[in-house]
Formats: structure tokens, sequence, C-alpha cells
């Protein structure tokens, strides 16, 4: 059922997609609630935020409307009264959205991971030297970036439990087939928020767009497995998600490389994700990679 922007509301009830929206729905506030108990973040601060969201979403439905007819339209549309409204609409105006920042420890070690010159003939990246020429992680981190010195990158690898530095042969080694920054719960929810808000992006453009679908997003899933057979999967997943990596990362970087020269400059961005989830059988944890060797806080290059 299509709706006209300024067509009252039809009848709680008699849109006909409804309860399987609310069953979705229910599903998608029920992991919300399980992050926010689990961090201490109380009801009402959620429900702020949810307020502030509709608001935000009803403003964007509506972009044609006058100031004069903006709030009671905002009302209607999300059944919030006239005066909350208000309030959250200032709310959102003084609000600026934080800008989107850089990490440069991810690329750098997505650039181990997929660059030909790092990589050994098994495909797996090399156990670098820390200085000198290319292959070396001080040529793999300037080829990143030359805003951050190589040794500061080591260290924030190493801490992220990502890399390890081996003092007696100055070598450094990866340590993780994928980039989770263990230990570091802030950097974690970041992608959290990164990561699934993009997918569930897509899911809903492509709910509201109907046929018209631009974003891919699917899935397999298969149902009365024992914990055996979850875990058989894994190996295939990670196979199949370091190939994907290998070729997408080198062109995505190309083709960053090449936009850079466009006037105005572009402003578009991508991402692409591989996920698993399971419930019901819990499969032996995988083994944790060793203790990175933590670099000598007096050592210096």
């Amino acid at each position: 059922m299509d709706l006209h922007p300024d067509a009252p509301l039809p009848p709680p009830g008699t849109v006909p997609e409804q309860p399987a929206l609310r069953e979705a729905l229910a599903g998608l506030m029920a992991s919300v609630a399980r992050l926010a108990v689990a961090r201490g973040l109380p009801c009402a601060e959620a429900e702020e935020m949810l307020r502030l969201a509709f608001v935000q979403a009803a403003a964007r439905a509506h972009p044609g409307l006058p100031e004069h007819r903006k709030v009671s339209r905002i009302s209607t549309t999300t059944g919030i009264n006239r005066r909350e409204v208000t309030r959250l609409v200032q709310v959102a105006q003084q609000a600026q959205p934080a800008p989107r920042a850089r990490s440069v420890a991810s690329e750098v070690y997505t650039h181990w991971r997929t660059q030909a010159p790092y990589r050994g003939t098994d495909g797996e990246p090399r156990v670098l030297p820390r200085l000198g020429p290319a292959p070396s992680f001080e040529a793999l981190a300037q080829a990143v970036t030359r805003d951050v010195h190589p040794r500061s990158l080591l260290d924030e690898l190493c801490r992220l439990g990502l890399a390890a530095w081996d003092e007696t042969g100055d070598t450094v080694r990866q340590t993780r087939e994928s980039f989770v920054a263990h230990g570091d719960l802030v950097r974690q929810l970041g992608f959290l928020g990164d990561n699934v808000g993009d997918h569930l992006r897509a899911a809903v453009a492509n709910v509201i767009d109907g046929d018209d679908r631009a974003h891919f997003e699917q899935a397999v899933f298969a149902d009365g497995l024992s914990a055996e057979s979850i875990a058989s999967v894994r190996p295939a997943v990670r196979a199949q998600w370091q190939a994907l990596l290998r070729a997408l990362a080198p062109a995505l970087e190309a083709r960053v490389e090449a936009d850079a020269t466009l006037q105005p400059p572009p402003r578009g961005r991508l991402r692409v994700g591989l996920y698993t989830y399971h419930e019901g059988a819990d499969p032996a944890p995988e083994p944790s990679p060793r203790e990175p060797l933590r670099p000598r806080a007096n050592r210096k290059k």
C-alpha cells in the first residue's frame, strides 16, 4: 500500500504488512535492547534516540513542506505530540554529525593482506622486516600514509592484537585473519554501528524501494545442524572472505586514487561485507592467537 505524503495515516492494523513489520522490528529491537542492557545504557536514553530518529525520518519524508506546516506533519506521521516534536526538531538542529574518522590502522592491515609485494607465495601476509625498503613494515605504512609514523602504526596494531613484533629478528607478523579490534570496546562499537548500520540501511532501502533494489543483500540459511556441522563451515567462510578481500581491496584502492582527481571531489562510499550467525549449537571456540610481543617503550627507530 503506497501512501501520498499528505494523505492521512491509516488506522492501526489496516496496513496488510504491519504484522510482519512488527515482527521484524521486534527482532531488531531485541538485539538493540540486549546491547544497551549489557553496556548500561538506560531505556530512557535509548527512547530519546528513537524519538529523535523518528522525527528526523519524518522530516526527510516530507522535504518540501513549509516551515509552518512541518511540525504538524511530523506529529501526524510519527504520533509524537507537537510540543515534543518542536523540542526534538531543535535538538536535531543543534546536533552536529561527527565526521567519519579514517582508520589508518585498518588500511595498513588490509594493504598488508591484499597487496602482492606483502603476501607470500601461499597468499598469506609475509613476515616483514620492521625497517628498510619494500617489502618492509616501514614501507607498508608509508605506502598508506605519511601523516603517521610507521612506529606509531606498529604500536597501534600490536595494541589491538593484530600484529606482533619480534625484537630479536626485528620482524613484524600478523596475528589475526581479520581486522577485529581485540580489547578495544570503543572501536568494536564503532564497527558495530558502521557494519550493521550499513547492512540495515541497505536492507531497509531494498524493502522500501520494492523491485528497484539498489543494494546487494543476500544470505543462505540452514537449520537442523549440529555444533560440528556449524564449525565445519567456518574454514569455507574464511576462505571466501579472504578471496573477496584480495579481489576488492586493490581494485577499490585504485578507484579511490583515480577518483581523487575528479572535480568536484566525489562523496560516494561503498561497504562490502560478509557475515555468519548461528544459534542453538555452540561450536568449539577458535584457538586464540598468541599474545603479541609488545614493543619496548624506550626502543626507537
